[in-house]
């Protein structure tokens, strides 16, 4: 008489263990852990854009100035504004580099946050980083580049696109990206 054996044959095996493999790669296709990744550090840069942004508003309602171009880092730390400065998030997908105004990145390692201030107009100060993520990048059409951006005329911050490191506005004249 023959027996039955339970189980699985190697070839059943074989053949779903195949099969959760294709299943584990179009997962991570799709998933894209890169850009998951750059996401991330997005976040990281528009908390701190605002955190930013908002220490510069306090600064000037106590000073009615604006943080000098070449110490603005250093004056909101000395001010109160600020405990610390935030730490730089280093670019590392899309080939992204920091702002191009070299004396106004700060920190001073993974350099990531710049400041401009309208002297002239006095438009105020703006603080701002680049995006890094697909997800913020595509909203702008080339060779514009999406920046994170607080205004402190507009009291608000944002994602603008500009084809090079953005410079205060007056007042409601900058259209933010959905």
């Amino acid at each position: 008489m023959k027996t039955i054996s339970k189980g699985f044959t190697l070839i059943e095996l074989l053949i779903v263990i195949a099969i959760l493999g294709i299943l584990a790669v179009v997962v991570l296709v799709v998933i894209n852990p890169g850009e998951r990744q750059a996401q991330a550090r997005d976040t990281g840069r528009i908390s701190s854009v605002t955190q930013l942004g908002r220490s510069l508003q306090a600064y000037y309602s106590t000073k009615s100035a604006y943080p000098e171009v070449g110490s603005w880092a250093n004056d909101l730390i000395t001010s109160g504004e600020l405990s610390s400065f935030p730490s730089g998030i280093a670019y590392t997908y899309n080939n992204v580099s920091a702002c191009t105004i070299d004396s106004y990145v700060q920190p001073g390692i993974d350099g990531t946050y710049c400041y401009g201030e309208d002297q002239v107009n006095g438009n105020g100060a703006l603080v701002f980083a680049k995006a890094e993520s697909t997800t913020y990048r595509s909203k702008c059409v080339s060779p514009e580049e999406a920046y994170f951006v607080f205004s402190t005329e507009d009291s608000r911050g944002g994602i603008i696109c500009s084809s090079g490191d953005p410079v205060p506005w007056s007042a409601g004249s900058m259209t933010y990206a959905p």
